[in-house]
């Protein structure tokens, strides 16, 4: 095994690195489907009660909700300033980098819960027995955007705190990373961050634009 490998099935870092890479884009079309299948159900219930969901879709935060898009650009340049730092071996600026990609995921999850908690005390929340008090237009497809609406940012949110724990990881291990290695984490972890950022700039317009009007 070559000092650059940690695993003994390669015999140089750039075998390791492809493997990485292939790895990572598979676990990311198998997610990717996952949140399609989500994406499917969301538009076809959309063309059965537009109006409902148009009207349901106005009680979201669009302040907040633009906040967190923002957040998630930046956090996006900032991993790829970590990539591109390790391309150059410049290591204090990577790990820097990492550590400003983590705590704008933090973020991101700290305007989340201050827009559930809002939802939750206007009783637009129907999710784990909490009551539904809605006063718009047809109520019942209302608590079904509702519903779909929450199910896809809690899905998107655990995935933000895989990527937050990764990012975490990577930098728990960087004193006895090879540079190789250290590198080759960046890029596979900086492609799981790049995905659940694309999905939130899915997510946001269809449930907080796509509506509004």
């Amino acid at each position: 095994m070559s000092s650059e490998t940690e695993s003994v099935a390669f015999d140089n870092a750039s075998r390791e690195k492809a493997a990485d890479t292939f790895a990572m884009w598979v676990f990311i079309g198998s997610e990717a489907m996952l949140f399609g299948a989500i994406f499917l159900i969301f538009l076809i219930a959309h063309m059965s009660y537009g109006a409902a969901f148009a009207a349901a879709s106005k009680h979201l935060s669009l302040p907040l909700g633009t906040l967190n898009t923002a957040i998630l650009i930046t956090s996006s340049l900032t991993m790829a300033l970590a990539h591109m730092y390790s391309t150059d071996s410049r290591w204090r600026a990577a790990t820097w980098s990492l550590a400003a990609t983590s705590l704008l995921g933090l973020g991101f999850l700290a305007v989340k819960a201050t827009e559930y908690g809002r939802e939750f005390s206007e009783g637009l929340a129907p999710v784990l027995g909490a009551p539904f008090n809605y006063n718009g237009p047809d109520p019942v497809h209302s608590e079904f955007f509702f519903g779909l609406y929450f199910a896809m940012t809690a899905l998107h949110a655990l995935h933000l705190i895989g990527g937050i724990l990764a990012v975490a990881g990577v930098l728990a291990l960087w004193p006895q990373a090879t540079p190789a290695s250290r590198a080759r984490r960046i890029q596979a972890v900086g492609l799981y961050w790049h995905f659940v950022d694309i999905v939130w700039v899915f997510l946001f317009p269809i449930l907080y634009l796509i509506n509004r009007g």
